[in-house]
């Protein structure tokens, strides 16, 4: 297995999803300081279906800022195979959902990588160090084409947006940074579902949506994701599929705390 699928592949996905053209800085956030939402990740190899692992997002109250603390781990059981342990934060200003910082620190197998981007708005650019750990990171300024996001911060900037927008504009690119590259990905709808079973969690009303990706980053050439979005103000992403290299991964929301709206796509 590549040496980031899993914890990676999860946020990638997931920040493709809640999307829209239109947004507007003054719109109150649909999410809350607060809010916990879990991942449970699957892995298929020859057929089978493998519980992996876990992805855990939980908003904190840090003033003007909104703390995002990602967790990611995989259960024992699965670590003979590949042991994860990663770690990400995204500092978030409440007003313009701008991110102001981001690190990620993550043990992956025997990967270790170190990841911080500050980001400076005014004078459109970018820090961003890089390294296996935080000591040896070395900086690099990037310029700023735009807004641009963090894995992090991508998925709750998206779920900002108007969702009437999105149902009529059927697509959206936004720019996103990762080890010092800006790379711009894009979503399209491919259809409104009025009924979606997901095992253990139910039925809901669902957006069935395809993203393209990074190639050679994380997805092999030609990857498309299939993504399940709840119809709903809090725009979750409730279930994501993706092809591997060598199987597939798959990643279902098991529980969610403390939402802002409440879960109206669950029939």
């Amino acid at each position: 297995m590549k040496q980031s699928t899993l914890i990676k592949n999860l946020l990638l996905l997931i920040g493709l999803i809640s999307i829209n053209p239109m947004y507007a800085n003054d719109r109150e956030p649909v999410f809350v300081s607060g809010e916990k939402i879990t991942y449970k990740l699957y892995y298929n190899w020859n057929f089978v279906w493998l519980s992996a692992g876990e992805v855990i997002f939980e908003v904190k109250d840090e003033g003007d800022l909104y703390h995002v603390e990602v967790t990611g781990r995989t259960y024992a059981s699965y670590e003979w195979f590949y042991k994860v342990r990663d770690k990400y934060h995204s500092y978030i200003d409440k007003k313009t959902l701008l991110p102001k910082l981001y690190i990620r620190d993550i043990q992956q197998g025997n990967y270790i990588h170190y990841e911080k981007v500050e980001y400076d708005h005014v004078r459109k650019k970018m820090i961003s160090y890089t390294g296996k750990t935080m000591k040896d990171a070395k900086p690099v300024e990037i310029p700023m084409q735009g807004e641009c996001y963090d894995l992090v911060s991508t998925l709750y900037h998206l779920r900002n947006h108007h969702l009437g927008e999105f149902k009529k504009s059927k697509r959206i690119d936004f720019n996103l940074i990762l080890d010092n590259r800006i790379y711009n990905l894009g979503i399209k709808l491919e259809k409104e579902r009025s009924k979606f079973h997901i095992k253990e969690k139910g039925n809901f009303k669902v957006l069935e949506c395809k993203g393209s990706v990074v190639e050679g980053q994380v997805f092999n050439e030609n990857t498309e994701l299939k993504v399940y979005v709840g119809d709903d103000e809090n725009k979750l992403p409730l279930m994501i599929e993706s092809p591997l290299s060598v199987g597939s991964v798959k990643a279902v929301l098991i529980s969610e705390k403390n939402l802002k709206h409440p879960l109206f796509c669950k029939l």
